[in-house]
């Protein structure tokens, strides 16, 4: 089989991909290693930066996001149950984010790729590599107990942090930065009504927490826990009276308590592998780069990423040009690691540290009365949390 890029993972990233090429008459071919269902069943984020809106406008998958999506003017910030609101749209000029599951958006791709005959093989596993830094690359890949060679102009890496991408690529051709943090977030789902009509990030002396909805009817919700916390040792009960706890008495009084439909624990880590590109590999979202979720950036930077490789790939194909294939993981990075200064940034200021001393933690309480308390503070927040414009990336 052959096509013009070949693309590892069917994730968001992957499917916007392949639909963007595909708005531009590029051939692609998907290979996932897990089903459909698996897939699409996942639970990640739900913050959508106007950015990300307008691009899956753009591409023709966002009229159900723009039926049922929630848009949000702004966040509140409760310290220790003292609830103050950041009016982001006020102090950005008009900037918003729009809550829709990541989950809805998976859905979303699948029908309009599968619509248009998109060619996505399910259960490809394992998937491998060759000459990537040659003319002909190719993946291999097992189907049906059989072996199968996918030819392919470039190869975009999509397949997540985990994935067989960015593990292909030589050591001594990648440098890797990580920063592991000292907790993470244990988050359920339920089918509750929100108390609030926006997110509500509260930093407590028991530590943090996080309200956060999918729908009008759905809440998504996370409390600050230990790496190697025990799930099995938090009932749905004990869940339920943490966060009363953290969020504060005039939340605690609103939260309509039910039984959870998915619990999990996310680890904690900022991540980047630089230079994104080996040869004809290009990588793209968690392939590339991990964020803490506080600053809601992870599949913001995944859509970023795709809009950049979708408008070089274009380029390529449309004039011979190699400007844009040649820039791209310099044009991404400016603004990944951006992202990852403000999420580093506000997970630094929100969460409680197990090893933080007394003065880090008088500064850290210093620091967030100074955004609270600061029209300069609180717009730095607000730029950054509805999302940098593109022109100012470079790209």
């Amino acid at each position: 089989m052959r096509t013009q890029v070949g693309i590892v993972g069917a994730g968001p990233s992957g499917l916007l991909l392949s639909q963007l090429l595909h708005n531009a008459g590029i051939e692609s071919v998907i290979l996932e290693r897990n089903t459909q269902t698996y897939v699409e069943s996942r639970i990640r984020a739900g913050v959508l930066e106007q950015g990300s809106v307008d691009l899956l406008n753009a591409a023709g998958v966002g009229d159900r996001m723009m039926r049922e999506g929630l848009i949000h003017d702004g966040i509140e910030i409760a310290v220790n149950g003292r609830r103050q609101r950041i009016d982001m749209a006020a102090l950005t000029g008009g900037s918003r984010v729009t809550v829709y599951g990541q989950t809805q958006i998976q859905k979303d791709l699948f029908k309009h790729r599968l619509g248009d005959g998109a060619e996505i093989v399910f259960e490809a596993s394992p998937v491998s590599l060759h000459d990537v830094e040659g003319e002909r690359p190719s993946l291999r890949y097992i189907k049906d107990d059989a072996e199968h060679t996918l030819q392919c102009d470039f190869i975009a890496g999509c397949d997540g942090f985990h994935g067989i991408c960015r593990a292909s690529i030589p050591a001594d051709r990648l440098e890797l930065f990580e920063r592991v943090y000292p907790f993470a977030w244990l988050g359920i789902l339920a089918d509750t009504k929100p108390v609030s009509d926006e997110l509500i990030y509260a930093s407590t002396d028991r530590g943090f927490a996080l309200f956060s909805m999918r729908s009008s009817k759905v809440s998504r919700l996370y409390i600050q826990c230990t790496p190697d916390e025990d799930l099995s040792e938090w009932s749905d009960d004990r869940i339920w009276t943490e966060l009363a706890a953290r969020l504060g008495p005039e939340s605690a009084a609103a939260l309509e308590t039910g039984p959870s439909t998915d619990k999990s624990i996310t680890p904690m880590r900022s991540f980047v592998a630089e230079p994104m590109r080996w040869g004809k590999l290009f990588l793209a979202g968690d392939a590339a780069h991990i964020v803490p979720p506080t600053g809601a950036k992870g599949l913001n930077l995944a859509i970023a990423d795709v809009r950049v490789l979708a408008d070089a790939f274009a380029a390529y194909y449309q004039s011979g040009a190699n400007d844009l294939l040649d820039g791209y993981a310099a044009t991404c990075l400016q603004r990944v690691w951006k992202a990852q200064r403000f999420s580093w940034w506000m997970t630094s200021l929100l969460h409680r540290f197990p090893d933080r001393s007394a003065f880090d933690g008088r500064v850290q309480r210093a620091e967030l009365d100074y955004v609270l308390s600061s029209e300069a503070g609180q717009k730095a927040l607000a730029e950054n949390y509805t999302g940098l414009p593109f022109s100012r990336m470079g790209s």
